[in-house]
């Protein structure tokens, strides 16, 4: 990474993601034709597509020798992540939010080096709300972002410590912990019915008697409806952790990165990996914290039991 200038990427990103965050927001979700891909909950519009298009041409030209993968012109075991500099990009994340006027959705921008996350940046023009982040540099989060670039607030995550991942609360649990998690779009099958079983037992109360798995009650399950937005909220502390299976790399790219400069980590969604690849489409993501982190997921890996999600690269 020696000679890429990761601020410059990161500026770029930045710029394109404002461009699309107002063609985002010009588009009118109830009068755009839209598909599906896998099934009825897998959607697709031409929003999603117009805002791709327009980010894989600024980047090209302006980043020509760096390789792109984007989630509207992916082709399932075609398209690869090398070691190679490259783009991965989701043009919208949370396309049923943004389908249903649901303001959390957002444009995902990442930089993948060695197949490592070096930038990212994640976009929600709703709430004008940026996140970014440059391996090595920390991580920021800014509101306002478009409306006042030069004078809104920028702050460094965590937000919980005030980006002292040392000063942010400590991580006691799962019987503590605000967890995000994602139905996806895979509703019948094994891995369904495993996403199931491990939602009733993280909410499930505890019993006097030992249950194997364990049932953990924590303290209640969120769904933003975007994988990006969910790595965001747990680099800024507002989530503890958040456990996904099935989503893809233009997914999770960005918000990894700005995870990991907030402190936080990514171990595997199933039990026993603490390294998952960024395509390997199984996470646990965990804030920054005094504790590091490592006895909440083996807790999580415990309720999970000798379950194991599989997913297709």
């Amino acid at each position: 990474m020696a000679n890429i200038d990761l601020q410059a990427v990161r500026d770029t990103l930045v710029s394109v993601a404002f461009q699309a965050g107002r063609m985002i927001l010009e588009a009118d979700p109830n009068n755009i034709p839209q598909g599906t891909k896998k099934n009825a909950v897998d959607l697709v519009t031409e929003a999603d597509q117009a805002v791709e298009r327009m980010v894989y041409d600024r980047l090209r030209a302006e980043h020509p020798g760096f390789e792109f993968v984007g989630e509207e012109t992916y082709q399932a075991g075609v398209t690869k992540i090398t070691d190679a500099p490259t783009f991965i990009v989701d043009p919208i994340d949370g396309t049923t939010n943004f389908v249903h006027g649901f303001p959390h959705a957002c444009i995902s921008l990442g930089l993948a080096v060695g197949r490592k996350p070096a930038v990212g940046v994640v976009y929600n023009p709703f709430l004008d709300t940026l996140y970014t982040g440059i391996k090595g540099q920390g991580s920021f989060m800014q509101r306002n972002a478009q409306a006042q670039p030069d004078t809104a607030p920028k702050y460094k995550l965590p937000l919980a410590g005030r980006g002292d991942v040392t000063a942010a609360p400590a991580l006691n649990g799962l019987g503590t912990a605000l967890v995000g998690v994602e139905w996806g779009s895979d509703r019948q099958g094994t891995n369904f019915d495993l996403k199931v079983e491990v939602f009733r037992r993280l909410g499930a109360a505890k019993t006097e008697t030992a249950t194997l798995p364990p049932n953990a009650m924590v303290h209640s399950m969120r769904s933003l409806g975007s994988a990006a937005l969910n790595f965001c909220a747990v680099a800024a502390g507002q989530l503890d952790c958040y456990w996904e299976g099935g989503c893809y790399a233009w997914d999770v790219c960005a918000g990894w990165c700005i995870l990991s400069e907030a402190g936080g980590f990514v171990a595997s969604g199933n039990p026993g990996d603490w390294e998952p690849a960024l395509d390997s489409r199984l996470y646990l993501a965990v804030r920054g914290a005094p504790s590091g982190g490592k006895e909440l997921v083996e807790e999580f890996w415990s309720v999970i039991g000798d379950g194991k999600l599989t997913y297709q690269h």
